[in-house]
């Protein structure tokens, strides 16, 4: 990035910004809402997928303990943390042999067939969301494709949290739910990033000087909207969350069609 113009070094800032934002906000986003728009400015997706992985590690590690910290300090904490251990290691024992499938490229399938088909099922999902009537699908087997197929997704780029929290936001009280999707992140982006230090990729880490405290902004302001969303009602969360993932959604297909 050395030779880029100031204009999109400061747009680069900004959308890092937002990328810390949405993901302390809402535990999810902070690539699949942002890659589009760094795409658009210096359109080499290599550049910015470490760089976006390193600020996951630092920020979900960071928070986890935070949320953890504050936890035991309260007159009523959440009982066995903000993190729902026993749910995190059942699903990423599911998800763990197509996430390596993804990241080694054992399986290549067309990428824009795989992602229309992640971005419909993901809007399904927010529509329901929105309108208050959770689709559940009670079985299963189907939470087990969709949590495979999440798991290929994010092996292959970084952009396969929708479909996994499309199974997660089922099963994780939503007090937990952020926590329990940062310390699953985590775990999935060191495989990720292992790959990426094995095929010899250059990790910007010159650039994390100035990203680092960009994404940094934007995930305070994060923590402070999260906040304000938990003492909202449960159906308010909810909501914010399908509308989240509906406009995740009709942004790839956007991407996908065009």
């Amino acid at each position: 990035m050395s030779d880029l113009t100031l204009v999109q070094y400061a747009l680069i800032g900004l959308i890092f910004v937002w990328s810390g934002f949405v993901r302390s906000g809402l535990g999810f986003g902070g690539a699949v809402l942002s890659l589009p728009f760094l795409l658009l400015v210096y359109d080499e997706p290599l550049v910015f997928l470490p760089i976006i992985a390193v600020h996951l590690l630092v920020f979900s590690s960071l928070t986890i303990w935070m949320n953890n910290r504050k936890n035991r300090s309260r007159e009523n904490p959440v009982e066995g943390g903000t993190v729902d251990w026993p749910y995190l290691w059942r699903i990423l024992g599911i998800m763990i042999v197509p996430k390596l499938i993804g990241v080694f490229g054992l399986i290549t399938m067309p990428g824009n067939v795989l992602s229309a088909i992640i971005f419909v099922i993901v809007a399904l999902y927010s529509v329901s969301y929105i309108i208050n009537k959770p689709f559940r699908s009670g079985s299963k087997t189907v939470d087990a494709i969709f949590l495979m197929v999440g798991g290929y997704i994010s092996g292959t780029s970084l952009i396969g949290a929708p479909l996994i929290i499309a199974v997660a936001a089922q099963h994780v009280v939503k007090e937990k739910l952020r926590d329990t999707l940062f310390a699953l992140w985590f775990i999935l982006v060191l495989i990720k990033m292992a790959a990426f230090v094995w095929a010899g990729v250059d990790l910007q880490l010159i650039h994390h000087l100035w990203l680092l405290p960009c994404a940094a902004v934007g995930h305070v302001i994060g923590l402070y909207v999260h906040d304000r969303m938990l003492r909202a009602e449960t159906p308010v969360f909810y909501r914010v969350l399908g509308v989240v993932l509906l406009v995740v959604s009709s942004v790839g297909m956007v991407s996908v069609l065009g």
